[in-house]
């Protein structure tokens, strides 16, 4: 069975950090790309970064150095550091993973839309 299991959300301070972890099972980020996005009740999806499965890192360009993507192979798991956080990064984050079939050049790894799996959100919420 195929899950993504993202966790690390929480409540944190404007200027803190947290670290959002995205654990699969069921198939390897050996093999595919994995990446993190970001919804806002009522707002477009905001693509953050995605890393693929031989390591190239795309990330958008808003994030002005804040966020870092990661991967762990041997725990089958990505990471999504944010520091400097702010008021504005408050959202539910998801993690995603993708063979690559819907890459596009506005859908850098094939994460953001019509990614092959994508686990439940985990929210964020930054206060001021």
């Amino acid at each position: 069975e195929v899950q993504l299991q993202a966790s690390g959300g929480g409540l944190v301070q404007a200027g803190g950090s947290l670290r959002l972890s995205c654990a699969a099972s069921g198939f390897t980020f050996e093999d595919y790309a994995g990446g993190w996005f970001r919804e806002v009740p009522g707002s477009e999806r905001e693509p953050i970064s995605c890393i693929t499965n031989d390591g190239r890192i795309f990330s958008h360009d808003f994030l002005k150095g804040r966020f870092t993507i990661s991967k762990d192979i041997n725990k089958n798991t990505i990471y999504l550091q944010m520091n400097n956080m702010k008021p504005e990064d408050t959202a539910n984050y998801y993690c995603a993973a993708s063979a690559g079939r819907t890459w596009r050049d506005y859908n850098p790894c094939g994460i953001y839309y019509g990614a092959d799996y994508q686990g439940k959100g985990t929210q964020v919420t930054v206060s001021s």
